[in-house]
């Protein structure tokens, strides 16, 4: 790997880190934009992907520990259903088809792009409770869905917690504590079913930690509404380009 390639690789992970401080997504550009600007297989983008997002996962850990103390019970719930969920999606990643994942990836840049332009700001309302066998559901669908397409949990988990009434902040903070076990798993399911790139892993991990932090920074000073609806536009076109390159390689003789 070149010293450019290795640059690029760092401001990719750096951006998307970025995203993911400012307003909670961001992760879920980096497989799209490995395997379209980068040439990179889809698999080898995914495994790598899903070992970037390990060192910000246990730091957001360390921050639900210690904001979310009465949560602990659900965390532990969550990250029970996450964590065979998410080794099970390692396996699916390295055996389905290459257009089936940009399609699911397609589908959720898509889903992600309309959820974050249409989001408002939310008063914090009572949580309607339920139990930790349903807190393990939503824990086995989020890893499967986010190690076999390499996006962050948040992005899967935030919204299914938000339809049942978890207050916001508790919603993201859950969606960010189980980052760390999704990846860990995923990423020990893609050294056993497949082959990942330490290398691209290592150096997207250091990107995304450190744009992370960034973002975190960022998110105090600038408009959190205006940056939500660029990365939103941005998510939306992404997921168009992700369709047409698919439609025209199925349409392709």
């Amino acid at each position: 790997m070149t010293v450019t390639a290795m640059i690029a690789i760092a401001s990719l992970g750096l951006t998307a880190g970025i995203m993911i401080g400012c307003i909670g997504i961001g992760g879920v550009v980096l497989v799209p934009a490995l395997t379209y600007l980068g040439g990179i297989p889809i698999q080898t983008a995914i495994a790598a992907a899903m070992m970037a997002y390990m060192l910000s996962g246990i730091w957001a850990t360390v921050v639900f520990a210690r904001e979310q103390v009465e949560q602990k019970a659900l965390a532990i719930w969550l990250w029970a259903g996450a964590m065979p969920a998410a080794l099970a999606g390692a396996w699916a990643a390295n055996q389905l088809h290459p257009l089936f994942l940009e399609l699911v990836i397609g589908l959720l840049i898509l889903f992600s792009g309309f959820h974050s332009f249409r989001q408002r700001v939310q008063v914090e309302q009572q949580n309607r409770q339920f139990g930790g066998p349903m807190m393990a559901a939503l824990g086995s669908a989020t890893g499967f869905a986010s190690s076999m397409t390499g996006t962050g949990g948040p992005l899967v988990l935030v919204p299914m917690l938000m339809a049942l009434r978890v207050p916001v902040l508790t919603a993201i903070r859950l969606g960010q504590s189980a980052q760390f076990p999704i990846a860990l798993l995923a990423t020990f399911g893609n050294f056993l079913y497949g082959d990942p790139d330490i290398i691209l892993g290592s150096i997207l991990m250091l990107g995304v930690t450190v744009g992370s932090m960034i973002g975190t920074r960022l998110s105090q000073i600038l408009p959190r509404r205006v940056l939500s609806r660029i990365v939103s536009l941005a998510l939306i076109a992404t997921a168009i380009a992700i369709f047409i390159k698919i439609i025209q390689h199925v349409s392709a003789p």
